[in-house]
């Protein structure tokens, strides 16, 4: 499938003109949470080494927004390539800030970090202006994109909480997993979720090794990811590391190398 919008049904062409404030966000995310049975969700997430996937997780209408915003920022996707491990496009916070601002006020609603730090036990943070990472879409649009076995290593002093949301899935892709890898005494669990659109997936990034299988032919799939910290400082040297991981393999170097006083989009 080539890197073109998807047509908008009249749902999504409402999305894309009208834009709910914060506290409308928080107001419908609230009540969403309340049909969770969090102490549940939480056993579950710890028993499962700092992961929890729940299949049915966004409002209908939240979801259709996100579809909008693939369509509003498809001419910005930087394309990506390293040989033997991923290919792929991207779009950075930096560019949703201006193009699909909705993203971001999700990604800083408080109801939702609320029920992040209920489940993981933590305190979090949202990442500080200049990272690419905070919040982003990525496109697996071409045949053969993936993403092969890693780890979100944390270049941050604390620990680093990858949150995935499914906005597009007409694909064959698979999310697999292997639990406990960082724990000698409980033995490697494989995994795998196809996760639909509306669908969350939360893990510890430096604990969950994972990959994105192969795009088929004549298939799409775009997933929104938020990057969430429990101490947003970093040493020079691990934020050059970053920083040339990022231009490399996500975002370009325009985006990642930004001028200094420029407009990152709200902190």
């Amino acid at each position: 499938m080539s890197d073109t919008a998807i047509p908008l049904n009249p749902v999504r062409q409402k999305a894309r003109t009208e834009r709910p404030s914060a506290r409308e966000i928080d107001s419908t995310l609230s009540a969403r949470l309340a049909s969770f049975k969090t102490p549940g969700l939480r056993s579950e997430y710890q028993n499962q080494g700092s992961f929890l996937y729940i299949e049915d997780f966004l409002p209908r209408d939240f979801t259709e927004r996100l579809v909008a915003a693939v369509n509003d920022v498809t001419p910005a996707v930087n394309r990506n390539y390293l040989p033997g491990h991923k290919a792929g496009g991207s779009v950075s916070r930096h560019t949703l800030d201006k193009m699909a601002p909705f993203i971001a006020d999700l990604y800083r609603s408080e109801a939702l970090i609320k029920f992040l730090e209920t489940v993981t036990g933590d305190t979090l943070q949202v990442s500080p202006a200049d990272d690419p990472h905070a919040y982003a879409l990525y496109f697996y649009t071409r045949p053969g994109d993936h993403i092969g076995w890693h780890y979100d290593t944390s270049y941050y002093d604390g620990r680093r909480y990858t949150l995935l949301l499914g906005v597009i899935d007409n694909s064959s892709c698979r999310l697999d997993y292997e639990l406990h890898t960082r724990t000698p005494e409980i033995p490697d669990q494989p995994g795998s979720v196809q996760y639909p659109p509306g669908a969350f997936v939360l893990f510890d990034g430096d604990k969950l090794r994972h990959r994105v299988s192969p795009l088929g032919e004549n298939e799409m799939r775009v997933s929104l990811t938020f990057e969430y910290l429990t101490n947003p400082n970093m040493k020079p040297f691990k934020r050059f590391i970053s920083n040339m991981k990022d231009s490399i393999a996500y975002f370009g170097f325009g985006q990642v190398f930004r001028r200094k006083g420029g407009k990152n989009g709200p902190a």
